[in-house]
């Protein structure tokens, strides 16, 4: 595609590629805003399930849940999440990465508490990157994925090292 591009087609593709908060009218935001609620609302109600499965799958099963089952459910509601992400502002990366982390420090593991943390944290996240993406060299605005991954890559080389750490330790 990006071969036979005009030059304004090459830049909106580079964009997309890199991320970019869209404007968009009323009846695409519903549509993102009603996907979103609605594949939120499925994993949360299932958060309790989640906690069972922090504690191992084999301690998940003997609580009753239905591991197997679980992992069909979750693959079905963030793959829908994460296409509707993407479709609407392209390759954003770093988010779900360094947020979730972030803030399991800060909620702590409860799913229930987590998950609502996460979708909280993970917007006011990006809409802060999104405002500096904007501002940061006006008039001209960046990708915000390159501010997320400019915030992000560091913490994400960090988190590697550490577990990379704790791993040869023991």
């Amino acid at each position: 595609v990006q071969s036979v591009a005009s030059a304004e087609q090459l830049h909106a593709i580079v964009f997309y590629l890199m991320g970019r908060i869209p404007s968009v009218g009323p009846p695409t935001l519903a549509a993102v805003a009603g996907v979103t609620m609605v594949a939120g609302a499925a994993l949360l109600w299932r958060a309790r399930d989640y906690n069972a499965l922090a504690l191992g799958e084999e301690t998940a099963r003997q609580l009753g849940v239905d591991v197997e089952g679980l992992k069909r459910w979750t693959f079905f509601w963030t793959s829908l999440l994460t296409a509707v992400a993407v479709a609407s502002a392209g390759l954003v990366g770093f988010v779900g990465l360094v947020l979730p982390h972030l803030l399991r420090l800060a909620a702590g593991p409860d799913h229930r508490l987590l998950l609502p943390a996460a979708w909280i944290g993970g917007g006011a996240f990006l809409v802060l990157a999104d405002l500096l993406a904007r501002t940061a060299i006006a008039p001209v605005e960046l990708p915000v994925g390159v501010i997320t991954a400019l915030l992000g890559g560091p913490f994400f080389v960090a988190l590697l090292r550490r577990r990379s750490s704790e791993g040869s330790l023991g």
